[in-house]
């Protein structure tokens, strides 16, 4: 199981479009049906801090998912966007869950 999680803070004026993309990602994410992974993603309570955390249950599902062309849609714009310092990324180690994303 490789478990991810990714923040980053955007630009005020970017909150509403960052949204939007994110919306439309998550949507081509939920019919990939054959694909075991979970993929959740938060708004911080300063309003402009994202988090991503997801889960996914190897390196070629994590491949996969990952080139969603309207995943890479919404990276390339948010990296374009100016981001407010740099993203910060961790692996994870998952100890246990409630949620079985493995079949």
């Amino acid at each position: 199981m490789i478990s991810v999680k990714v923040s980053y803070t955007v630009k005020p004026e970017f909150v509403a479009q960052n949204k939007k993309n994110i919306s439309i990602f998550l949507a081509d994410f939920k019919k990939m049906f054959a694909v075991n992974f979970l993929y959740n993603v938060y708004l911080q309570a300063d309003g402009v801090t994202f988090l991503h955390v997801s889960m996914y249950e190897n390196e070629d599902v994590q491949e996969q998912v990952l080139n969603v062309p309207s995943f890479l849609s919404f990276q390339k714009e948010c990296d374009e966007s100016g981001l407010d310092g740099q993203p910060t990324i961790e692996n994870l180690n998952l100890i246990g869950s409630s949620l079985s994303v493995v079949h």
